[in-house]
């Protein structure tokens, strides 16, 4: 009667192992490339982007910006009033000046429209990541799951055949209802991941990932270690390519602009005017008018430079404060790098093919009677949290990687 209680037993294990492939999925799959490209038409950062761009270029063609001419009436001989016009203009050098400043601003526009490409590229890629995890999980547990229920549905027989104990009985219907929860848990994981890309890309409806997480550990491996093989030893040729360095870089040469604009302001200006300047019977009444403008009001120049050079200090820190921060990023990503390639590294070769052979063998020793029930519970969970570490090694390395790529500019 055991021996038989337990071969049925077995064969509700065999018959959970066959049927738990993981649920199929309805939804029309979308590629990593795919995404990659609706997200860059789409997101309103970069549409942001161009705005800010288009509008530095708007102030370029108005970089020749001339004062406003003063309309004037007067009476030069205190007979009548007559009207009159007076315009200033800045000599050649502010102008050139005002049009370098407008083109560091495009430029710096332009640099950080190429921050907010590669900001939603890492945030769509690590957005997929999180869903391709979600649906690695739900497929995980689903087949945990459909075991487990195996498992309680053989234990309640052999439970009222006498056969196992009550703890064993009250053991296996925890593990159980524990897995059911952790797959109810990831479900709902999986939904938030689902609004999470969607909102990205501008769906309305649940996407999926075409590539099954699992699967793509060996690749993975392979990409990682060339990557490795190929960066650079100091970190300020890593970060060369940098878009967040290069938009902080090109933030002082805009400073520097505006300080060279506020010294050119400083000298005089040219003032043209045409107005009456004669009595009413004389034969030429109107005639023109030149003077200059004498910058007299030192004060004001000297905070204006005072401002420019101190918001050129503070660009100049600002710089320096990127780029430790990009290498103190770069290098934990590095290190993030090369510890999950190493772990991927032993779950690959070692880690999942003995956690297959847990699962299998325990099956077998246990319908041969030479394993107890709770070993062969004791190797399940263990063969299932290899598993499931595996998955997030996975996960976790190509987290690393996304922003190793993102630091780098690629």
């Amino acid at each position: 009667m055991k021996h038989f209680g337990r071969n049925a037993f077995a064969g509700g294990l065999l018959l959970a192992l066959v049927a738990g492939a993981g649920p199929t999925w309805a939804q029309t799959p979308i590629s990593l490339d795919s995404a990659e490209a609706r997200t860059l038409r789409r997101h309103p950062r970069l549409r942001q982007s161009e705005q800010e761009i288009a509008e530095q270029r708007a102030l370029k063609r108005g970089s020749f910006a001339p004062a406003n001419p003063d309309l004037l009436f007067s009476a030069p001989t205190g007979e009548m009033w007559a009207p009159g016009v007076v315009q200033t203009i800045d000599l050649p050098n502010v102008y050139r000046r005002q049009r370098q400043v407008a083109e560091a601003g495009i430029t710096l526009a332009e640099r950080n429209r190429e921050v907010s490409r590669a900001t939603v590229l890492r945030d769509t890629r690590l957005a997929y990541l999180s869903l391709q995890f979600a649906e690695a999980q739900v497929r995980q547990l689903t087949y945990q799951d459909s075991l487990f229920r195996a498992l309680r549905v053989a234990t309640e027989r052999l439970f009222a055949a006498g056969e196992v104990t009550s703890l064993q009985r009250i053991s296996t219907d925890a593990e159980a209802r524990q897995v059911t929860v952790q797959l109810e848990q990831s479900q709902a994981d999986l939904r938030a991941n689902q609004r999470r890309l969607g909102l990205l890309l501008g769906e309305p409806t649940a996407l999926t990932t075409s590539t099954d997480l699992r699967r793509s550990g060996p690749e993975l491996a392979q990409a990682g270690t060339a990557l490795l093989g190929g960066l650079p030893t100091e970190d300020s040729a890593a970060l060369v390519r940098s878009p967040t360095l290069a938009a902080a870089t090109q933030s002082v040469a805009l400073s520097q602009s505006g300080i060279s604009l506020v010294r050119a302001r400083r000298t005089p200006a040219l003032t043209v005017g045409y107005q009456n300047q004669a009595f009413e019977n004389s034969a030429i009444r109107y005639r023109f008018q030149f003077g200059v403008s004498v910058p007299v009001w030192f004060w004001t120049y000297r905070s204006q430079l005072q401002a420019a050079t101190a918001r050129s200090a503070a660009a100049g820190y600002q710089l320096q404060t990127q780029r430790l921060d990009l290498s103190t990023q770069y290098q934990q990503a590095l290190a993030d790098t090369r510890k999950f390639s190493a772990s991927l590294g032993y779950y690959e070769q070692t880690g999942v093919p003995q956690s297959r052979a847990i699962i299998s063998q325990s099956q077998r020793l246990f319908r041969a009677g030479e394993i107890s029930y709770l070993v062969l519970i004791q190797s399940l969970n263990q063969a299932f949290t290899i598993q499931n570490t595996y998955l997030t090694t996975i996960r976790d390395y190509r987290q690393a990687l996304i922003e190793l790529t993102y630091l780098r500019g690629e």
